[in-house]
């Protein structure tokens, strides 16, 4: 007989039970009720009710027309429900995310971009703490 581990079924409840709370919270922050949510992102309120008690795991589909309805990028859901790995954050990041005029492709290519422009400032930053402060020379 096959050993089944009992811990991860357990961290997959508890995976989807966060997701929901984490959508909840955010429904709530917007101001936006059950019923506005389910009909904003094209699913029935019992559905989107199981959604956020944990009782159900939505589809990454499903995730991203939540994600359309509470306007946050459907990466941060991603995030949450363990399909994607997290990656940084902070206000840029969140606002170029956040954005929904940008298509994925553009925010790829921002965050790319964004990235770059911190890794140079922080190798510049780099330089000037080895104690080697370049002071013009008179």
């Amino acid at each position: 007989m096959e050993r089944v581990d009992k811990a991860v079924p357990k961290a997959v409840n508890q995976a989807v039970s966060d997701l929901g709370g984490y959508i909840r919270t955010q429904r709530n922050n917007a101001q936006i009720s059950l019923r506005q949510l389910a009909k904003l992102a094209g699913v029935s309120n019992p559905y989107l009710s199981q959604v956020e008690r944990g009782l159900r795991k939505p589809s990454a589909e499903i995730l991203q027309q939540i994600a359309k309805g509470l306007r946050i990028s459907a990466e941060a859901l991603y995030v949450q429900a363990g399909i994607l790995e997290s990656r940084e954050s902070g206000p840029v990041i969140d606002a170029i995310l956040a954005d929904p005029e940008l298509s994925e492709r553009q925010k790829q290519v921002l965050l790319d971009i964004y990235s770059s422009f911190r890794r140079e400032q922080d190798a510049a930053e780099d330089g000037d703490s080895d104690g080697d402060t370049h002071q013009p020379e008179e």
